[in-house]
């Protein structure tokens, strides 16, 4: 049996230009970080030779073309594993529309688990590039490639993304001090709602032309709260995420609405700095940047109209095995 933990993502600035339909004639750059909330999948053998996968749903089939989980036949297909396999995923959040990207940090867990289980060690950049293929080439999903980086390596990073499809993941150094800070002002609360992305992101992909003086700006914000991290000014990092929001909120419909409109002036009126919605929009986490000491007026504001606080720190690693027992096969080869 195998167990790999992946990292969710918080995306800072720069979404939208890890985009092709961007990045393909200028540079993209993102700056994000992991969180301490996983997806899991859980790998072992099996006594016949089914392919089993277990999700929200449990299926169990001869081939692997009956597979219905997408991203689990994918995965399979591509690092030929199988059959006489069972695959659990199981998630710390909403398993999908979170605006987290829990899809593509399922893509590189189950990567990540599939070619341990046979003995080889793929690199994050591996990885990521690998998880790529599969939403956005295979399956043809209007997806980015910043969340399968992101799972893939970790931490607190620039990720800039180049027209000859090259990736650099650089980490971003601060003082221990300011990191803890950071998280310390930076709140996630639940919009009570889960969306679909693709409608979204593929109006957004449809738009880039037309958007690119937008979609710049918010590329270049990425270099600025950079620097405001390492020089220590965090309530200024905060306000450039409002700025933010108000560049992505221009990129596409459906990216807000009244009720989250509504849900974010409340975190401002109580004293938040700035914010966004995470991922594509629509729903799903509601990031807020509020000074420790204007927290409780926040949490109470939020509260008092039906949304909860998700707790959250920092996750310093990308995807790993957490438990990994390899045994002799007793099945008789075929």
């Amino acid at each position: 049996m195998l167990i790999t933990q992946t990292p969710l993502r918080v995306s800072f600035f720069g979404g939208g230009t890890d985009q092709r339909e961007f990045y393909r004639h200028t540079q993209g750059c993102v700056l994000s970080t992991t969180i301490d909330k996983y997806l899991y999948v859980i790998l072992k053998e099996r006594y016949d030779k089914k392919f089993v996968v277990s999700w929200s749903r449990k299926e169990s089939v001869e081939s692997l073309d009956e597979i219905q989980h997408q991203l689990v036949r994918e995965a399979l297909r591509l690092t030929t594993l199988g059959p006489g396999i069972e695959v659990v995923t199981v998630a710390d959040i909403p398993s999908e529309g979170s605006g987290l990207g829990s899809s593509s940090t399922l893509t590189v867990g189950l990567l990540n688990a599939f070619w341990q289980f046979q003995g080889e060690t793929k690199t994050p950049e591996e990885l990521a590039r690998q998880a790529v293929m599969i939403e956005a080439d295979i399956l043809r999903k209007p997806v980015g490639k910043q969340d399968h980086y992101a799972a893939a390596y970790g931490n607190l990073r620039t990720l800039t993304f180049s027209p000859n499809e090259t990736v650099t993941a650089e980490k971003v150094a601060l003082p221990e001090p300011t990191r803890r800070r950071l998280e310390n002002n930076l709140l996630l609360f639940y919009t009570n709602r889960t969306r679909s992305a693709d409608p979204i992101i593929s109006e957004q992909k449809a738009n880039t032309e037309s958007k690119k003086p937008i979609l710049s700006r918010m590329r270049d914000q990425v270099a600025l709260a950079q620097q405001l991290l390492q020089g220590g000014d965090l309530d200024g990092f905060g306000r450039l995420l409002h700025e933010a929001w108000t560049l992505k909120k221009q990129l596409a419909g459906g990216i807000t609405t009244p009720d989250l409109d509504r849900m974010y002036q409340t975190a401002l009126d109580a004293g938040a700095l700035g914010g966004k919605i995470l991922g594509a929009g629509g729903g799903g986490f509601l990031l807020v940047y509020s000074p420790m000491e204007r927290q409780d007026a926040v949490r109470h504001a939020m509260t008092a109209i039906g949304y909860g606080e998700m707790p959250f720190r920092f996750e310093r690693d990308g995807t790993k095995v957490i438990f990994n027992v390899r045994r002799d096969s007793w099945k008789v080869a075929p």
